[in-house]
């Protein structure tokens, strides 16, 4: 009976850690869309600031032993790697996904990344994808289908950029879970992330750095960006931790589905979204999907739940 009531703690937190990410991206539609905050401004601002945050607590929390990552080549191109192509590429395309389109369609596309995954296995590795993997596929594109046409098959219900952005952000959400683990076989993850998002925020400072051209600080705006960096990383990474201390991975990767609903949700109370019959239908579809793949590859021990699951429970954004 302890051990089922860990279980249900650890999914609850989970649960908790996907609808902070979920508050997250709609905060990120109010950035980008209602203040009008430009892309490369916020991107620099927020992983500076975070990755800053992020070392301090890793700092106190491993008693100044942060440099592993640097003492290791392997290591260091891991999280260098990770940091540029796969955190700063994934945190550009979903916002630009959002600013041209809406968080709750910009999230249902990030969310496909380990469709993405597996598709790499195939066309990199030569692995042949599994039946379970092509029934997801199909799946998932009736559910993006239905998402992105509302029912209404002649045209697009968001810009075609959009589509192509939340896709760039399920691709890019990809490669932040493959390309760190390198570095975290060494290091602990909080270390990794801390790193990682410190140099994203280099590597943006570098194209805009935070401190110019900044746009005029209001109480919305900071209070808004504050959000976003604790909701969509601070408090959702420490309590993923706390839950994989208490459940599988493998069952917590199965909340992963809160964060697509509370996003719809979120963006139809506050900013009137319009979400039919169809489009609900089609994020069940792609939800659903997501689960049949990493259920078929658990199952079949194609793959470690980890490499299908985000690598919640080690490093997300």
């Amino acid at each position: 009976m302890t051990n089922h009531n860990q279980v249900t703690k650890g999914i609850a937190w989970a649960a908790a850690a996907s609808f902070s990410w979920g508050i997250s991206g709609t905060v990120l539609q109010l950035i980008s869309q209602n203040l009008a905050i430009p892309a490369p401004w916020m991107l620099s601002t927020r992983t500076f600031f975070t990755g800053l945050i992020l070392l301090i607590i890793s700092a106190i929390v491993y008693r100044g032993n942060i440099f592993g990552v640097f003492k290791d080549r392997a290591s260091l191109i891991s999280v260098v790697t990770y940091a540029i192509f796969g955190l700063a590429m994934n945190l550009l395309t979903f916002y630009y996904a959002i600013q041209t389109g809406n968080a709750s369609t910009a999230t249902i596309l990030q969310y496909l990344s380990p469709l993405f995954i597996v598709l790499g296995s195939v066309i990199f590795q030569r692995k042949m994808p599994m039946r379970s993997d092509l029934v997801a596929f199909v799946l998932a594109l009736i559910g993006v289908f239905l998402c992105i046409t509302r029912g209404d098959f002649t045209h697009l219900a968001v810009p075609f950029i959009s589509l192509l952005w939340g896709l760039g952000s399920g691709v890019t959400a990809a490669f932040y879970v493959v390309l760190p683990r390198k570095a975290t076989e060494k290091n602990p993850p909080l270390v990794v992330l801390g790193w990682g998002t410190m140099i994203a925020g280099i590597f943006f400072s570098c194209f805009h750095p935070f401190w110019t051209n900044t746009p005029h600080l209001t109480v919305t705006l900071v209070s808004s960006v504050a959000t976003v960096m604790i909701f969509g990383t601070i408090i959702p990474f420490g309590l993923l931790l706390y839950a994989s201390r208490l459940a599988p991975s493998d069952v917590i990767s199965i909340m992963d589905a809160v964060q697509p609903i509370t996003t719809s949700i979120l963006s139809v109370i506050f900013f009137h979204l319009h979400i039919n019959l169809v489009e609900g239908i089609g994020i069940l579809i792609v939800i659903f999907a997501i689960y049949v793949l990493q259920r078929g590859r658990r199952e079949n021990g194609a793959v470690p739940a980890a490499e299908l699951n985000e690598d919640e429970v080690d490093l997300h954004y």
